[in-house]
């Protein structure tokens, strides 16, 4: 598991301190000297998590060397590196049984001559955290089963839906210099078009004024999942969004098999988001075409269509998908865009439905420094743009977990499949709907670069998609000369 941040020893023996000052134990918090049991720590790790959800924390603590009573520190010989269930490394057995999958991390510090160990707990997120297919909750100071306080169970409920992804603490606790460190505040005023502030007060004010930072309990800080996934200086020192960097791998043909380069994007999301997309065009094939008797090379894929499915990719992806992130792939024949779960509007539908974004605080970020646009007009961008250029149409998969945006390199008319062709008529028939207009014959044959003495072939792909019910005859009463299309939803 990746730590969140560099814990020095200062910063762990301070966050003792803190825990041990506390006038009892929380519901996010609990002390122990001796009781090393795996499926009590197990069930702590759920117990505890859940809590800090229903408390509103980002994390929560499980400390060893610790009287529970008197918060004496006593020390404690329980080594997390060295304790094993049967054969199996205790963090890994943990792991296995814990259910979504959450960070956790131990650490171990000697505090006034005394060993302890810190078992620090991400929150949980959507869903309760079960170990063992057991959900635990935290009342009082007692660890029980959350099936039992069915009260308690509603208001985790009503947490996980009414807090949007954006508004959870990335990580707590910091001091002035830790924001400043961790997020890139250059990048934010100079993205956001302002003045840079005089001093460290005015930076801070601004970026919690914007909902990037927040003032916690104890008077220091607190950087949310907005402020982090946006402009953290690096994605890997925020333990929940380690696995949300994208990711851009080129292979060596239209197979995953030979890898010819990978890399992981670091910074977040709108500092890096124009250097990642020159890496991503600088990594595309391009062709050589001859124009006015001069040789240049033109990139194999629009550009504005390629920036525009890398934001979505960006923006609309489920960040409580556990184990995946955003991802660019890049094949010898097509180029893959990837992004964790289903999206909320039907594919077929992508063109024409009003934008709706699970993760609307950052969408509107990302609208204000220029990324994409208020009205949610990328679709209609991007199956545009590949009409210019004549390529295959795109083509958008779902599956349980992701959603896949796919451009195609140029194909001649007889090199497309049969669904190819009729996804060509369907989307060039979405596109023209949207845009006040018709498709008919002619306009169809100018999409697919066919001449008119072929009106023929035109007229049966038409027809294919007519049949797959994805058009139909806007008038069926007019000449036949006159027949124009509407998509079926219109």
């Amino acid at each position: 598991m990746n730590p969140p941040i560099d814990r020095t020893t200062d910063y762990l023996a301070g966050l003792a301190r803190e825990l041990i000052a506390l006038p009892s134990e929380t519901e996010w918090l609990e002390f122990k000297v001796g009781n090393t049991d795996p499926h009590q720590i197990g069930e702590y790790i759920s117990a505890l998590s859940n809590a800090a959800a229903l408390s509103g924390k980002a994390n929560a603590y499980l400390v060893w060397g610790v009287e529970d009573e008197s918060h004496e520190i006593v020390g404690t010989d329980f080594s997390p590196v060295t304790h094993k269930h049967g054969n199996e490394n205790l963090e890994n057995w943990l792991l296995r049984l814990l259910e979504p999958k959450i960070n956790f991390q131990f650490y171990q510090i000697t505090l006034d001559d005394n060993r302890l160990v810190i078992l620090e707990i991400s929150r949980a997120y959507r869903h309760p955290i079960r170990f063992s297919g057991v959900e635990f909750i935290r009342v009082g100071s007692y660890k029980k089963k959350l099936k039992d306080y069915s009260d308690i169970e509603r208001s985790l409920w009503r947490v996980f839906d009414e807090t949007p992804f954006e508004e959870m603490i990335a990580i707590e606790h910091v001091s002035d210099d830790q924001v400043i460190q961790l997020l890139d505040y250059g990048a934010y005023f100079d993205l956001m078009g302002l003045a840079l502030p005089a001093n460290r007060k005015g930076i801070l004010d601004r970026l919690q004024q914007d909902s990037l930072i927040c003032r916690s309990d104890s008077g220091d800080w607190n950087i949310y999942n907005l402020g982090a996934i946006l402009f953290g200086k690096k994605l890997d020192s925020f333990a929940g969004l380690a696995r949300k960097r994208m990711r851009v791998i080129v292979y060596n043909d239209n197979t995953r098999i030979n890898t010819l380069r990978e890399q992981v994007r670091q910074a977040g999301y709108a500092c890096d988001f124009e250097d990642l997309i020159g890496l991503v065009n600088s990594l595309l094939p391009r062709n050589e075409v001859i124009n006015e008797a001069l040789r240049k090379e033109v990139p194999m894929y629009p550009e504005l269509a390629v920036r525009e499915l890398v934001a979505n990719a960006l923006i609309h992806q489920d960040f409580f998908a556990s184990g995946t992130g955003p991802m660019v792939e890049i094949f010898s024949d097509r180029m893959e865009i990837t992004n964790p779960g289903a999206p909320l509007i039907e594919t077929m539908r992508f063109i024409d439905s009003p934008p709706i974004s699970r993760n609307e605080m950052l969408a509107s970020m990302m609208r204000r420094i220029g990324v994409c646009e208020e009205r949610g007009s990328g679709i209609d961008k991007v199956v545009f743009q590949t009409e210019f250029y004549q390529l295959p149409p795109p083509r958008f998969d779902v599956t349980k977990f992701h959603t896949k945006s796919i451009l195609f390199t140029y194909r001649e008319l007889n090199e497309m499949s049969k669904d190819d062709k009729t996804r060509a008529c369907y989307l060039h028939c979405c596109l023209r709907y949207v845009q006040q207009e018709r498709m008919n014959n002619t306009s169809l044959r100018e999409r697919l670069g066919v001449t008119g003495g072929n009106s023929s072939i035109v007229s049966r792909i038409i027809r294919q998609a007519v049949d797959a019910k994805l058009i139909k005859l806007y008038d069926p009463k007019a000449n036949r000369r006159a027949w124009c299309y509407i998509p079926y939803w219109a």
